[in-house]
């Protein structure tokens, strides 16, 4: 099978996204199917990449790491000449995700849309304009998802969330699968190479140090179960804005000297970071599947995190961790002084608890089941955007595409500014 990924963002640029990406593509390739993955240019791009194609786009976008690429098939349409596609897979629904869309009419082949994220989440703006745009946001992906054939969720919450949305298309739930394997052993002293005494209790939190991910919060509790748990540490594994509010809190409560970044990792360094913590700190709101929880749990490290989206699908209050129910940072606090006083016994359960639910996450399950609604689609392709007209020209397929896209953005425009 020829598989199209139509993305907005991809590799250098390190997060669920690209590695769900990237992880799925490993395994079909690995099954003998063609991936052609699709995405905007970035600083850094690996200069050798196979079947990818990368699109012109403006860089470093209000100085940020990401790109704002050019939405058009024009500009990498030679690129893709001789590569039929069986599938379209859209992993955003705007800009390459119009791209997508297009494609998909114009070859008369099925659309799938990932619901990676929560994108109102990660809205900004005035008390004023800030529930609009929410609303303006929340349309419009749920418009495009419903001018798709099917739809993928990475966990239970995010498909209940989205149906409550409007969304009406199928919607599949598969989360982004891991190599198990990769997360057994270890090859060097990492607590050793990064200051760690060997009987510190290791709190740790991996991923993007940014406000969004709920870290002004996790700091705060974690700052307080250390002051309470002298032989505790805290490990911070990542790179971003919050690396110096985070120092500069801890210092003010006088536990720099308990406090350790490494930077970005990945690999086999990122697997033996997870191994060392004792109980892996998570504090997010906006997570759609929180696939460093996985990450965490495969490596045998229970979790404690706030009973959200995309982590309680994961979390199992203590059976691989704890759930708090609130953003309470002593209740937070305490839920990891839980963890801290298990005995042996407990910590083992613990253990065992959090690699037995990283089972349910093989790339090997994940990828069967997403190829399993490709094929689906292929002979039946769903009740995405209805019947086909009788022998469409191309010209007519085409301003189907813009004429839908439009009503999508105008639909959304009018109920958010209502």
């Amino acid at each position: 099978m020829n598989i199209l990924m139509v993305t907005n963002t991809y590799l250098p640029i390190v997060g669920g996204l690209e590695l769900s990406i990237q992880s799925f593509t490993e395994e079909y390739r690995k099954r003998g199917h063609r991936v052609m993955i699709v995405a905007p240019e970035f600083d850094n791009s690996p200069s050798e990449e196979h079947d990818v194609v990368r699109v012109p786009a403006l860089k470093n976008f209000n100085r940020s790491p990401y790109s704002i690429n050019y939405p058009l098939p024009i500009f990498f349409m030679k690129d893709l000449k001789g590569f039929e596609p069986d599938v379209v897979h859209a992993h955003h629904p705007f800009l390459m995700g119009d791209t997508a869309l297009r494609l998909a009419y114009a070859n008369d082949i099925p659309l799938i849309f990932t619901h990676h994220s929560l994108y109102e989440q990660n809205i900004r703006g005035t008390p004023a304009t800030l529930g609009a745009l929410k609303k303006f946001i929340i349309g419009l992906a749920t418009g495009f998802a419903n001018l798709c054939d099917a739809v993928i969720a990475p966990s239970e919450s995010v498909a209940e969330m989205i149906r409550a949305h409007g969304v009406r298309t199928p919607v599949t739930v598969i989360p982004t699968g891991l190599h198990l394997e990769q997360f057994t052993g270890t090859s060097r002293n990492f607590k050793g190479e990064h200051r760690i005494p060997e009987k510190a209790f290791v709190v740790g939190y991996v991923g993007r140090l940014a406000e969004e991910k709920n870290l002004p919060f996790l700091m705060r509790a974690a700052a307080v179960f250390l002051k309470k748990e002298k032989s505790a540490l805290f490990l911070v594994v990542g790179s971003g804005p919050m690396e110096e509010p985070i120092s500069l809190h801890f210092k003010e409560n006088g536990l720099e000297d308990r406090l350790r970044f490494t930077g970005e990792m990945k690999g086999k360094e990122l697997i033996e970071a997870f191994q060392a913590i004792d109980v892996f700190a998570f504090a997010s709101h906006s997570e759609t599947q929180g696939m460093v929880l996985n990450e965490a749990m495969a490596a045998g490290t229970p979790v404690v995190g706030i009973d959200a989206p995309g982590v309680r699908d994961i979390v199992t209050d203590t059976v691989n961790g704890r759930l708090v129910p609130g953003e309470d940072e002593g209740e937070f606090a305490r839920a990891l002084g839980w963890v801290f006083d298990q005995p042996s016994s407990g910590r083992k359960a613990l253990i065992e608890g959090a690699k037995l639910t990283a089972r349910r996450y093989s790339v090997e399950r994940s990828a069967t089941k997403a190829l399993g609604v490709y094929e689906g689609l292929r002979s039946d392709r769903g009740p995405g955007r209805g019947p086909a007209k009788k022998d469409p020209t191309s010209f007519q397929k085409n301003l189907t595409a813009e004429w839908d896209l439009l009503s999508n953005l105008t639909r959304s425009a009018v109920g958010a500014f209502r």
